[in-house]
C-alpha cells in the first residue's frame, strides 16, 4: 500500500500454525480463471464475483496470525485473499531465520492449501523487493529489480496452473514512465540507506518481462499488473502500454484507491475522476481494485459503490491491526468502523 499510510511492524512477530489436512485436488480446487473481454470468468465462461481482503505481514516477517485471519476473512464472506510477499524472505535473505527460506515457503504453501479448502482464491503479491541487492534495502520500491526474476521463476513454477492462484507481479509501481513500467530500464529510488546521497539506482526488468518469466515456466495463471502512481493510475494501459500475453489466461490491471490521491473539480462536483483514471482502461481491459482504504465522507463506501457499479473485483486493505488502514482493532478481530463497512459489503456481495 502507499507509504503514506503504511505502518511497518517490527519485532515481536507471531507465526501462525498453518497445518491443515491433505485434501485431494478435486476436493479443494476452485474453477481456474481467465480473461474474457474486460472481465474475469471461469474457463467454461461462467461469471465470477471476487471480493476479499489483503492479509499482510509476510512482507515484513514470517507471518502474523495467518490461519486465524484466513478463517475470519472466509467467515466474513471473502472469496479471494491478497497475500503480500517478500522476495528476500522467499529465498531466506533476511536475519529472522537461517534456513534459506524453507520455512517461509512452507508457510505460503500451507496458506494456499488452507485457502483452497475454504474456497478462497489467493493472489500471490510481490510486495517487497530489494533494489537488486539481496538482503539489503528490503522494502517497497519504485519497481521490481533483477532479483524479482528468480522470484517469479520459482513462484510461477511452484504454483503453475494451480486454479486457486493469481500472480500479482509487483506491488504499486511509482515514479516511472509507462515505457519503463512496461519494458524496463534504469530506476532511481529515494532510499536513506543508499550511499552516497540517499539515491538507490538499479535496473528493472519491467512488467512485461515478469509476465514473460511466468509464462516461460508453463504457468497460465491470470497475472495482475498494477498501474503507475502507486498502482492507482491505469490510463497508460488504454494508451498503448497494455501487456502482451499470448500463452496464458490473461492479465487484469490493478488500481489502489486511497483518499490522498489528487481530486478534480467537474462543474459543481469534486471527485478523483475514477472514470478517467481507472475506467478509461476498464472499458476495454479487465480491472480490479487490489487495495483501498477509508476516509472522510464515508470514502470506503464510495469505493465499494464504484466497484459495484462497474462490476469490478475488489480487495480491501487490510486484515491486520497494525498496518493501516486497518479493518480490525486487535487480534480478537474487533472491527473498526471501516472494517464493519467492508464486512457488511462482503456479506452482501453476490457470488456471481
Amino acid at each position: 500500500m502507499n507509504v503514506l499510510v503504511r505502518f511497518i511492524l517490527t519485532g515481536g512477530v507471531s507465526v501462525s500454525c498453518l497445518l491443515c489436512p491433505r485434501l485431494r485436488a478435486e476436493e479443494v480446487a476452485l474453477p481456474a480463471l481467465k480473461v474474457e473481454g474486460n472481465h474475469l470468468v471461469t474457463l467454461s465462461g461462467e461469471a465470477v464475483n471476487l471480493h476479499g481482503v489483503d492479509i499482510p505481514s509476510l512482507e515484513w516477517s514470517q507471518g502474523d496470525h495467518l490461519s486465524n485471519s484466513l478463517a475470519v476473512a472466509s467467515d466474513w464472506g471473502a472469496n479471494i485473499i491478497r497475500l503480500p510477499l517478500s522476495q528476500d524472505r522467499w529465498f531466506g535473505h533476511t536475519p529472522e531465520r537461517q534456513d534459506g527460506g524453507e520455512h517461509y515457503r512452507k508457510v505460503v504453501e500451507d496458506f494456499v492449501g488452507m485457502s483452497a479448502a475454504r474456497k478462497c482464491y489467493v493472489i500471490l503479491d510481490l510486495h517487497w523487493s530489494d533494489g537488486g541487492v539481496w538482503g539489503e534495502y528490503i522494502g517497497q520500491h519504485n519497481m521490481p529489480d533483477d532479483n524479482s526474476v528468480p522470484f517469479w521463476t520459482e513462484v510461477s513454477t511452484k504454483f503453475a496452473n494451480n486454479p486457486n492462484i493469481l500472480f500479482d507481479i509487483y506491488n504499486e509501481p511509482h515514479d516511472v514512465s509507462w515505457e519503463v513500467w512496461r519494458n524496463g530500464g534504469k530506476v532511481k529510488d529515494k532510499n536513506t540507506k543508499a550511499d552516497p546521497d540517499g539515491t538507490l539506482e538499479y535496473d528493472t526488468p519491467g512488467m512485461q518481462k515478469l509476465l514473460d518469466v511466468c509464462r516461460a515456466q508453463g504457468a497460465k495463471n491470470v497475472v495482475i499488473a498494477g498501474g503507475v502512481d502507486w498502482a492507482y493510475d491505469l490510463r497508460g494501459i488504454a494508451k498503448g502500454y497494455a501487456l502482451k500475453d499470448t500463452n496464458g489466461y490473461g492479465v487484469i490491471y490493478d488500481t489502489h484507491i486511497y483518499p490522498m490521491k489528487e481530486w478534480y473539480s467537474h462543474g459543481g462536483t469534486t471527485s478523483q475522476d475514477w472514470d478517467n483514471i481507472i475506467m478509461s482502461t476498464g472499458r476495454k481491459y479487465p480491472v480490479m481494485i487490489g487495495e483501498f482504504g477509508n476516509g472522510t465522507n464515508n470514502y470506503e463506501a464510495q469505493v465499494l459503490d464504484f466497484a459495484k457499479t462497474n462490476n469490478l473485483p475488489w480487495v480491501a486493505w487490510c486484515l491486520h491491526p497494525h498496518a493501516r488502514p486497518c479493518l480490525i482493532k486487535d487480534w480478537q478481530y474487533t472491527t473498526t468502523k471501516y472494517g464493519a463497512t467492508v464486512k457488511d459489503a462482503l456479506r452482501d456481495a453476490p457470488e456471481k
